[in-house]
């Protein structure tokens, strides 16, 4: 048999003990956050039937799930013909969805939303869940983007009260905060939306306008009325939409300049506006430190957004969104629990490891899972270090022995390369005596001290 190159598929990594140890800290530092708000972990499965994922993403983003082919002959029952057409239309789409009955999840929000309707006899409402587990997206890879990541999300759903909104800012930064990134978050509505397409005389398209300005960051001002103009708008209606994507001034300027523009035209949008200031109002007597941005830009293409929406970008580094999210109102009306308003927000876990990276945030402890070697002498000297490793592990100390009687050296340069920060030494002396002795590797110094205390001394 020919050797096969080991490969993994683009847009997916392995990670490494060292990249682990660092995933860790953050999952853990998040998830600290989450819980003191009160929310409680939740697991959906990695799939999740086709009927449940299609049409809850927006048409671009029916088109980035990961689709799994049925078991066994999954082409029986397809026409030649229909198969051969959907190749020559470079359209495969509906075949796919006649192929595929299940999809990998492309988001935490819409399996949340199932698992909510599915077992809302069980559920305490409102219900409070964090959520941390891996999504697919067949998207292009590139820095920044994969087809597979990790989110970790935060909802809470049976509410409409703005206060979880404003716990949301809160989470936000305390969670930044813990890890040290200082960063901003954009506040929108998409009532505030709804009511500038209503201004403009494009209410039907309102779709249309919130995916094309959802790119502005991305592609520009001009390339988006170009977007614009091909979903159908006249120059007029464009040249509307310049002044509000062009906003700029204070929160209070932004939100009593739009108001002028919606004026009476749209109750929606006034809601909207009424919506982001209690939220604002709020962030302010809370003395959150968070710098909080009106961007009437902001769009966020998921359709299923109906009030506030959330972006978080990095201050000091070059990165797209790391987190987001917003009020979605009917999102569990789709499967049959109508009327169930929640709000959530997603932390983009690879995201925000590239950002702690590229700033060398990550603690040095994080480096070090295991405290102390101890070092193997052999023989009778072995079993003495076993049973103090022994004793040290019960007392909660992440240590090992090397598991070979070899020389000082290999065990010495195996501690090093480990980033290991103490050697026990339990010789024949030290076996004697009921003493180790302990080297810091890093500073050289030696210490004796008795078994008793070789677990309290690790600790330091």
């Amino acid at each position: 048999m020919a050797t096969q190159k080991p490969s993994i598929p683009k847009g997916t990594r392995d990670f490494s003990p060292v990249e682990m140890a660092r995933r860790n800290y953050l999952f853990d530092t998040i998830k600290s956050v989450f819980r003191r708000y009160g929310f409680a972990p939740l697991e959906t499965p990695s799939m999740e039937n086709l009927s449940t994922l299609l049409g809850k993403y927006g048409d671009e983003g029916d088109k980035l799930l990961f689709k799994v082919l049925n078991s066994g002959n999954f082409l029986k029952g397809v026409d030649p013909e229909e198969m051969q057409a959907a190749v020559e239309s470079d359209n495969p789409v509906v075949l796919g969805n006649k192929i595929c009955e299940k999809g990998l999840r492309y988001d935490l929000t819409v399996p949340f939303a199932r698992f909510v309707v599915q077992h809302q006899n069980e559920l305490v409402f409102p219900f409070k869940r964090y959520q941390i587990q891996p999504v697919w997206r067949a998207d292009r890879p590139q820095k920044g983007r994969y087809r597979e990541f990790y989110q970790c999300d935060v909802d809470v759903v049976g509410t409409r009260s703005l206060l979880n909104e404003v716990e949301l800012i809160q989470i936000v930064q305390d969670v930044f905060g813990a890890l040290g990134i200082r960063v901003v978050l954009k506040i929108n509505n998409r009532k505030i939306l709804y009511g500038i397409s209503e201004t403009i005389g494009h209410a039907d398209k309102m779709m249309d306008i919130t995916v094309a300005i959802d790119k502005l960051d991305k592609i520009g001002l001009e390339a988006v009325n170009e977007e614009l103009a091909s979903k159908g708008l006249g120059a007029e209606a464009i040249a509307q939409l310049q002044p509000i994507l062009e906003l700029s001034g204070t929160n209070r300027e932004k939100l009593a300049a739009i108001t002028s523009i919606i004026g009476a035209k749209s109750p929606t949008g006034l809601k909207g506006i009424e919506e982001v200031t209690t939220i604002l109002d709020y962030a302010e007597a809370l003395d959150v430190t968070l710098p909080v941005e009106l961007d009437l830009s902001l769009a966020r293409g998921l359709n299923y957004y109906t009030g506030a929406i959330f972006e978080v970008k990095a201050l000091d580094f070059p990165m797209g969104s790391i987190c987001g999210g917003g009020r979605y109102d009917d999102l569990t009306g789709i499967f049959g629990l109508p009327d169930t308003s929640g709000v959530g927000i997603s932390f983009g876990a690879d995201r925000i490891y590239d950002v702690l990276l590229g700033l060398d945030l990550f603690p040095e402890e994080t480096m070090r899972n295991v405290r102390a070697l101890f070092v193997n002498f052999g023989g009778v000297e072995e079993v003495g270090a076993m049973k103090l490793l022994t004793a040290v592990r019960k007392a909660g100390v992440a240590a090992e022995i090397y598991p070979e009687a070899v020389k000082m050296k290999k065990q010495f340069d195996y501690a090093q390369k480990r980033e290991i920060l103490y050697m026990v030494f339990v010789g024949e002396s030290e076996l004697a005596a009921q003493t180790a002795t302990v080297k810091n590797i890093v500073t050289g110094e030696q210490s004796s001290v008795p078994f008793e205390a070789v677990a309290d001394f690790l600790k330091q």
